[in-house]
Order: C-alpha cells, then structure tokens, then sequence
C-alpha cells in the first residue's frame, strides 16, 4: 500500500525489515544450541530472544523517526523520552520480557547542553516509570548530515534496550493462542510515534509552512497536541505476569497499524480476529482523517486509531486481566475475540465507520 501524500509504503517497509531479517536470521547458526546462547527462534514476534545457559534475554532497537520535528517546532524537549522508552520496551513486553536497561545513541548537528539536557530529562522520567536503568549512550556531532526544523539543534534519537525473561517462564509469542480467547484493547493518548510522515505532510497542506501553531482548540495548538507523549505499557504487562495471569499472545500497535501488528502473532497458530469493540480514534485522529481524506483502511494501517497494545487471554480470565490492568492505571476493554483463519475483520470506529478484512499469508 503506497501513500502518495507522505512517500510511506506500508507494503515495502514491510518486505524491506523482512530481507534484514532474513539476512540477520542466517547468522543464528553462529551460535547454535549448547554454544552457550543460542537464539530462541521467534518469527514474527517483536523481539528475538537469546538463552544464555538458562537466563533467557531479549534486545530491541528503535527511534523516536519525525515526530521529533514536533519537539524542534514547539521547544518541548522533556516529553521525547517516554517515546523513545516506548518503541523499544513495549516490544520487549510484547513477548513476555521485563525490559532492565536502555542505552541510547543521540546524533546531532551541533551540541545545545540546555536541549540535551532536557532530552535527558525526559528519558530519566521515563526511565523511572518504566524502572529500567540507563546504563550507556553516544553523542555524534555529525555537522550538516542532520537536518530539521528552526535554527537549534538538530538531532536523530535510537535506543536499544535489554529484556529478561524471568525464571521458569515462557516467551510470549502467540503461540498459546486459541479460538475463542478474548483480545484486550489498551487505549492510546495519541498517535504515539508512529505515522507522522503522513501527519506532517498533512498540515503543511492545510496550514502552511507554520502548521505547528494552528489552534486544535482553546487549549492547544496542533504543534503541543501532536507531541503528546506515548503511554509505556510494559508496567502493565509485567503486573499482568507478575500476577500470574495467563497471556497468550501480545500485539504492540506501531507501524503498520493493528492489522500487521495482530498478524505477527496470529499468524504461529494461523488464526484471526473478529474486533468489534475497539477504542474509537482520538479526536485529533478524526481530524487528521478529515483534513487529510485518509480513507478507514489507510488510516488503521497507518495509526493505532486509539488503541497503542492489545492482549491476548483466554475468555476465562479476561475479567481478571482488565482488573490488574486497570488497578495499574490502564485504560482498557475486551475489543473482540480470535477466531479461525488467516483473516483480521475490525468494525472501524473513524470518519467512515466500516467493516476492514485483512489477510495475511500464514
């Protein structure tokens, strides 16, 4: 699927993670069993896990990718950590793991110690509700290979981060799915860090080169309201397996949206979903949708339209899993059910409600 409006192709950024991990998945044989950690093969799942004589550890690597542009339009620079903190945890708990440290590569243009110390901040914060450490990082002045918006400091921000899977339990990585288990929604502040080619393209054609400063409303400008930072979900799945709740499958919604999400961990057991009760769009959403004629399927593959993490549970303990969630401050509900099939059917919830089918090649 191309998007001419922004450049994006969900489609080839799909195959094009596919051939790096093709080519990073031929060094596996590097370390083979009883070499000492051998790679727990995981395809589709969110991050790949490593068994090191028994203490089972997974990584992940991510960005922040162009919403930094809102913190370089608005000065707001203490909120970009808790994305970062997202990208890389969230996909950590999508396959059972407590994510433990981070460390964090920031490529500049020239250095400001007042914004990189406020982009510090922010990653401390996040650090802190997450209880992760952050035990390394780079700065790389790189001159004129970085570029943005506005005459401060530029910059590029990645992160790894390390998970561990604790003693005696077993990935989670879709494989425990069954027909009939319930999927639980976790609802979303905003668009998170996904999407925003799209979105800046978007209000540049409705509000000109100043686009950030727009008003949403009496309170906000586009600019503020765009930059609202992601909500981390891995405290709320490690209370969920901390409590011994039985999780069978979990969907971190980034890039590609709920449906390729879904489908990487559906796909091990071949199965579907039927969601008929997902969070609606926020409402910046159905105005990005409005302003920019982003039809229902283009906007669900792009955004996560309201809902950042879905679980999969058995029905029988789904009640019990939404009361951990929410004693944890999670806002959520029982969105729809796994069904037979390679298929995902969504009732959409945007600016033209409708019925969305999704195959996947199981």
């Amino acid at each position: 699927m191309v998007n001419k409006q922004s450049g994006v192709d969900i489609d080839l950024g799909n195959k094009c993670s596919q051939i790096a991990y093709d080519w990073a998945k031929k060094t596996f044989a590097n370390r083979p069993p009883g070499s000492g950690n051998p790679i727990i093969d995981a395809d589709g799942g969110f991050a790949n896990i490593m068994d090191f004589n028994g203490v089972k550890i997974g990584i992940s690597s991510d960005g922040i990718g162009t919403k930094i542009e809102l913190a370089e339009r608005t000065g707001i620079y203490d909120t970009l950590g808790f994305d970062l903190v997202a990208m890389v945890a969230d996909d950590l708990a999508a396959n059972g793991l407590q994510t433990v440290n981070l460390s964090n590569i920031l490529d500049v243009d020239f250095l400001d110690d007042t914004i990189v110390d406020k982009l510090m901040q922010g990653l401390h914060d996040a650090a802190d509700f997450t209880r992760i450490t952050l035990t390394g990082g780079e700065i790389a002045e790189l001159g004129e290979r970085i570029v943005g918006y506005g005459t401060d400091m530029h910059f590029n921000w990645g992160a790894t981060a390390i998970g561990i899977l604790p003693e005696n339990r077993q990935p989670v990585d879709g494989s425990g799915a069954a027909k009939g288990d319930a999927i639980i929604t976790l609802r979303s502040r905003g668009f998170r860090s996904n999407g925003f080619s799209l979105i800046r393209r978007i209000m540049k054609d409705r509000f000109g080169a100043e686009w950030h400063t727009a008003s949403f409303d009496d309170k906000n400008t586009w600019g503020r309201l765009l930059l609202t930072p992601s909500l981390i979900y891995t405290p709320g799945v490690v209370q969920l397996l901390n409590n011994n709740a039985q999780v069978n499958g979990i969907a971190h919604i980034t890039g590609g949206g709920i449906f390729d999400n879904m489908a990487r961990v559906l796909k091990l057991n071949g199965l579907g979903a039927r969601l008929d009760n997902v969070f609606p769009p926020h409402k910046m959403m159905l105005n990005m949708q409005d302003m920019g004629k982003v039809t229902e399927d283009k906007a669900y593959r792009l955004w996560n339209m309201g809902n950042g993490m879905m679980i999969i549970t058995p029905s029988t303990d789904a009640d019990r899993a939404i009361r951990i969630l929410q004693e944890a401050d999670y806002d959520c509900r029982i969105a729809g059910n796994v069904t037979d099939g390679a298929e995902i059917t969504l009732y959409s919830k945007g600016k033209e409600p409708q019925t969305l089918h999704y195959r996947y090649e199981s």
